[in-house]
C-alpha cells in the first residue's frame, strides 16, 4: 500500500468528525441533518478509496468500488441541499425528485451493473468503471453543481453583510469540489492520461475533500450553530489553525514525493525545511494572531476570552457601516451582545426627534426591563456625558473607582433600577443619539480590557451608522412634508378655481335668483368642475392606496393597438397620427388594466405636446437575458412634440407638478406620470425619459416578460 492511501483515510476521518461536532451543536437543527448526509457522504467515499489502494482482488475492488460510489452518488444533492439552507433559499419542488433520482441510481450501484460495469487495475490501485447509469449520474452531478454554483454567486450580493461571509466560504467549496470531483471522475469515464500528455491521472478528490470538508462545516457552524454569536472554544480556534498549516505541509510533501527521485536522499532534508518555512509563512499570513506577542494575550487565556472572539467582534465592528437598514443592524448586534460577547441583559435607547426625549428601542431579555422616569437631553445621565463626553460610564467598583462627582452620582441614580455595570453614550460627533446600557455577564465574569475596548469600538461605528439612519429620516421627512405642502397648495388652488361655479350657482339657487341665462352659463361650468373634481380625487387614490396586481398572461401588442383605438379621437382633433411598430404577440404577465391605463396616461401627454400635423410613435421590441430573468418588454413612445427643458425634466417626475395648468378639458393636476410610475413599479419595471426642447419626448418603459420575484415570493409562502 502506497503512502498516498492515507490521504483519503484522512480525509474520511477528518470529514467524519467535523461531521459529528456539527450535529453536536444542535440535534434540533434541519441544516445539522442535512449535513449529516453530506459529511457521511464525504467519508464514505473516501475511506472507499482508501479501500480501493488495499483490494488484491477484482472481487474485493467491486465490493469496495461500490461502497465509494455510495458515498459519491449523495454528494450533489445533499450539497445542493445544504446551500439553499444556508442561503435562506425556499426549498424547490425538484429537491424531493432528485433525492429520488439518487436512490433509484443507489440501488443500480448495488443491485444492477448498470452503475458500475467492471473495475481494471491502474498498477497502484483499482478503478471502477462507469456503466450506463454513471452517465445519467455524471450528468444530474455537473447540472446541480452549476446550479448551486450559479444560485450561491446571486444570492452573495442580496444578503446582508454579515451573512455573505459563509455563502462565500460555500462557493469556494463547491468550486473546489467542482474542480476535483471533475477530475475524479475522468478515470471512471475511460481517461487514464491527461489530453495531449503521457502524465497519468492520479485521484487529488481526497486531497480536496479535506479542504472543502472543513470549509462546508464551518458554514453550517457560521449558519445556525455558531454565527456570530458562540465563540469557537480556545481549543478549537487553535485546531483549526493547525489543520490548515498542516494541510499546507502535507500537500507540499506528497508533491515532494511525487516528484523528487528516491535516490536523491540528499534532496529531503533541504525540501523538508522548505516545506516547513512555506507553511509558516502562510500560518503568518492567514493567521497572524499566532503569533501575537502582545500582552494581553496572557491575560484573554487566563480570564477565557480567545482570538476568534475577538476576531469575530472586530469582523461585526468593519461590517457595521455596510448596513443600510437600521432594524436589520439591531438585528445582528442583538446576537453579537448576548451570545458572543455573553451579556446577559442590555437596555438601548434612542433619542426622538419630535420630542427630544430618549426612548427605549431595544432590550434583552424582553418584557422585565423596569420603569424609567422620562429620559431627556437635560436629564442627569444625557447631560453627564455631554458635558464630560467620556466613552462610558462605568455603575460598579470592580470598574471604577470609589471617588465620584456630583453628576456621575445623579447619572448612576437615575438609571440605577437597570442594575448595568457600564453605560455607553452613542455619538455623532459631539451630540448625544443614544445610550446604551449593558448588564452583567451571563457567565458571571467579569469584563476585561479586551472586552472594553471593543465595546467602545463597536459603539463607535454603530453611534455613527445610526446617525446616518437619523439624517436619512429627517431628509425623507423633509421630502414627505415638502410633497404635503405641494400638494396641499396645488389641490387648495385646484378645487377652489373648480368649486367657484358650483358655489356660485347654489348661491344664487338659495337666493331665487337664477336666471334661466345664468342658469345655462353656470350649469355646464359646474358639471365640469364636479366632474373634474371626480378625476382628481380619483386619481389621488390611485397614486396614494396600496394595489396588488392581478397578473396574467397578455398579448401586448394587441392591448396597445386596443389603447390607440380609443386614443384616436383626440390625436385626430389635434392632427396628429399615432403608428405602432411591433411584431408578433410580445406575450408578458402584466396586468391589461393597469398597463392599459399607464399607456394612456403616456399617450395623452404626447397628444398634449404634439404639434398640428406631428406623429407619434408607440414601438414594442422583446429583450432577452437582462438581469438574469428569462426576458423584458420595451415599451416606447415617442413623440415631435414641443418637449422639455433639463430643469423641467427633472420636475416632471414629482407628483402634483404640470405644465397643463390651465382650465377646460386639458386641465392637468400633475399625477398623470406618478401614476404612471406606480404601475411600472408594480410590474417590478423600469421607467426613464428622454427630452429635449422642440425636439420631441421619449417615454421608455421596460417590463419583465416573467414575474420572478411574485413566483418566488408565493412559493416561500
Amino acid at each position: 500500500m502506497t503512502t498516498a492511501a492515507y490521504v483519503p483515510l484522512t480525509a474520511a476521518v477528518v470529514n467524519f468528525a467535523v461531521t459529528l461536532l456539527v450535529l453536536s451543536r444542535n440535534l434540533r437543527a434541519r441544516v445539522s441533518w442535512v449535513y449529516l448526509l453530506w459529511g457521511l457522504s464525504v467519508s464514505v467515499w473516501n475511506l472507499g478509496v482508501f479501500f480501493m489502494y488495499r483490494a488484491v482482488t477484482p472481487e474485493q475492488a467491486m465490493f469496495f468500488g461500490r461502497l465509494l460510489q455510495t458515498g459519491v452518488i449523495f454528494l450533489p444533492v445533499s450539497l445542493f441541499h445544504f446551500c439553499l439552507l444556508v442561503a435562506r433559499m425556499p426549498l424547490p419542488r425538484m429537491l424531493p425528485l432528485l433525492y429520488g433520482l439518487h436512490g433509484l441510481l443507489l440501488a443500480a450501484d448495488w443491485g444492477t451493473e448498470l452503475f458500475i460495469g467492471s473495475v481494471r487495475d491502474a498498477g497502484y490501485a483499482y478503478y471502477t468503471r462507469g456503466g450506463p447509469a454513471y452517465w445519467v449520474f455524471a450528468v444530474s452531478y455537473a447540472a446541480v453543481a452549476l446550479y448551486t454554483t450559479r444560485m450561491l454567486a446571486r444570492r452573495v450580493r442580496e444578503l446582508p453583510p454579515l451573512h455573505q461571509r459563509r455563502l462565500e466560504v460555500l462557493l469556494g467549496a463547491n468550486a473546489l469540489l467542482i474542480i476535483f470531483g471533475t477530475h475524479d471522475l475522468l478515470p471512471i469515464l475511460g481517461l487514464t492520461r491527461y489530453p495531449f500528455t503521457d502524465l497519468t491521472i492520479y485521484p487529488v478528490g481526497s486531497i480536496g475533500a479535506i479542504g472543502y470538508g472543513v470549509l462546508v462545516g464551518y458554514s453550517a457552524l457560521q449558519h445556525e450553530l455558531l454565527d456570530v454569536r458562540i465563540a469557537l472554544s480556545r481549543v478549537a480556534a487553535h485546531l483549526v489553525r493547525v489543520v490548515f498549516v498542516a494541510f499546507v505541509g502535507f500537500v507540499l510533501l506528497l508533491f515532494l514525493a511525487a516528484w523528487v527521485p528516491a535516490w536523491m536522499p540528499w534532496v529531503a532534508v533541504p525540501s523538508s525545511a522548505a516545506v516547513v518555512m512555506l507553511s509558516a509563512v502562510v500560518a503568518s499570513v492567514y493567521f497572524p494572531g499566532l503569533f501575537d506577542r502582545s500582552g494581553e494575550r496572557i491575560e484573554r487565556w487566563m480570564l477565557g476570552d480567545q482570538l476568534e472572539y475577538r476576531n469575530r467582534v472586530l469582523r461585526f465592528i468593519r461590517s457595521v457601516p455596510l448596513y443600510g437598514d437600521m432594524e436589520q443592524l439591531m438585528a445582528d448586534l442583538h446576537p453579537l451582545l448576548v451570545q458572543t460577547m455573553r451579556v446577559r441583559r442590555y437596555q438601548i435607547f434612542l433619542l426622538e426627534q419630535t420630542n427630544r426625549v430618549f426612548a427605549l428601542y431595544r432590550a434583552h431579555p424582553e418584557g422585565v426591563e423596569p420603569a424609567l422616569s422620562e429620559l431627556r437631553l437635560d436629564s442627569p445621565l444625557p447631560r453627564y456625558f455631554q458635558a464630560t463626553h467620556a466613552a462610558v460610564l462605568p455603575f460598579t467598583i470592580a470598574y471604577s473607582p470609589p471617588a465620584e462627582t456630583g453628576p456621575e452620582y445623579a447619572a448612576r441614580q437615575q438609571c440605577k433600577e437597570f442594575a448595568p455595570d457600564f453605560c455607553y453614550p452613542l455619538m455623532s460627533g459631539r451630540e448625544l443619539i443614544g445610550l446604551l446600557l449593558l448588564g452583567e455577564k451571563a457567565t458571571d465574569q467579569f469584563y476585561t480590557p479586551l472586552d472594553q475596548e471593543l465595546l467602545r469600538a463597536l459603539v463607535t461605528n454603530v453611534g455613527l451608522v445610526l446617525n446616518q439612519f437619523r439624517l436619512k429620516t429627517q431628509v425623507l421627512l423633509a421630502e414627505e412634508l415638502e410633497l404635503l405642502g405641494r400638494m396641499s397648495r396645488g389641490m387648495a388652488h385646484d378645487l377652489n378655481n373648480l368649486i367657484t361655479p358650483v358655489w356660485t350657482m347654489l348661491q344664487l339657487v338659495s337666493e331665487n335668483s337664477l336666471t334661466d341665462d345664468v342658469r345655462e352659463e353656470l350649469l355646464p361650468l359646474a358639471l365640469r368642475g364636479i366632474e373634474t373634481i371626480h378625476n382628481y380625487i380619483r386619481e389621488a387614490l390611485f397614486v396614494s392606496e396600496h394595489k396588488t396586481p392581478l397578473f396574467g398572461a397578455c398579448e401586448v401588442v394587441k392591448l396597445v393597438r386596443d389603447t390607440v383605438t380609443i386614443h384616436e379621437p383626440a390625436a385626430k382633433a389635434k392632427g396628429a397620427e399615432i403608428a405602432v411598430q411591433g411584431e408578433g404577440p410580445a406575450v408578458a404577465e402584466v396586468e391589461p388594466v393597469l398597463l392599459q391605463r399607464l399607456l394612456g396616461n403616456l399617450l395623452t401627454n404626447a397628444i398634449h405636446a404634439s404639434p398640428p400635423g406631428g406623429a407619434i410613435r408607440i414601438e414594442v421590441e422583446q429583450l432577452v437575458g437582462r438581469n438574469s430573468r428569462e426576458g423584458w418588454l420595451r415599451l416606447r413612445v415617442v413623440d415631435e412634440g414641443v418637449g422639455m427643458s433639463p430643469d423641467m425634466l427633472q420636475e416632471v417626475s414629482r407628483p402634483y407638478f404640470t405644465t397643463k395648468n390651465h382650465g377646460g378639458d386639458h386641465r392637468g393636476f400633475g399625477l398623470g406620470l406618478a401614476i404612471c410610475r406606480k404601475i411600472v413599479h408594480l410590474h417590478e419595471g423600469r421607467l426613464s425619459i428622454a427630452s429635449q426642447e422642440h425636439k420631441g419626448t421619449t417615454v421608455q418603459v421596460d417590463l419583465p416578460v416573467r414575474q420572478v420575484a411574485k413566483a418566488s415570493q408565493a412559493t416561500a409562502a
